[in-house]
């Protein structure tokens, strides 16, 4: 039994969900702090819902591509080139789930949903689409790192 939950630890799905649960954490702690701060009388506006996605948004990019290059995807390498290629890459496929994520969060708001059960659902939508861009484009052993 040992040996089966230290091979499904080890898998890389279980380290993405571990990792992007974090990340998720990171995302809605860091938008609930800042939508806290950009409301009036409990109310937030359009505007305010959108700057707080951003910077949570901001905060979560940063933690998640540190811990999917070195302990999910395991791409060791520090090569300058390499992490000019992956950061930049991860940036830009992370701008397009936000771009999801955004419009997610004005349609649901604007009929009426709250803006935190938005987010929540939001996720589920991003984590999904930010596996399928780390793992098949962005995230990726070298050749010579593989065993």
């Amino acid at each position: 039994m040992k040996d089966k939950i230290l091979k499904i630890i080890k898998t890389e799905v279980f380290r993405y969900l571990l990792f992007g649960g974090l990340t998720t954490i990171v995302s809605i702690g860091s938008y609930a702090i800042f939508s806290n701060a950009l409301s009036a009388d409990g109310k937030i506006s359009p505007l305010g819902v959108q700057l707080a996605n951003i910077f949570s948004w901001i905060l979560a990019v940063a933690f998640a591509y540190i811990t999917n290059k070195l302990f999910v995807f395991e791409s060791k390498s520090f090569k300058l080139e390499v992490i000019r290629r992956e950061a930049s890459s991860f940036a830009a496929a992370r701008l397009f789930s936000l771009g999801v994520e955004a419009l997610w969060l004005f349609v649901l708001t604007y009929f009426g949903v709250n803006d935190k059960i938005a987010k929540i659902t939001g996720q589920v939508f991003v984590v999904i689409l930010n596996y399928i861009f780390s793992k098949l484009l962005i995230l990726k052993k070298d050749k010579k790192e593989k065993n």
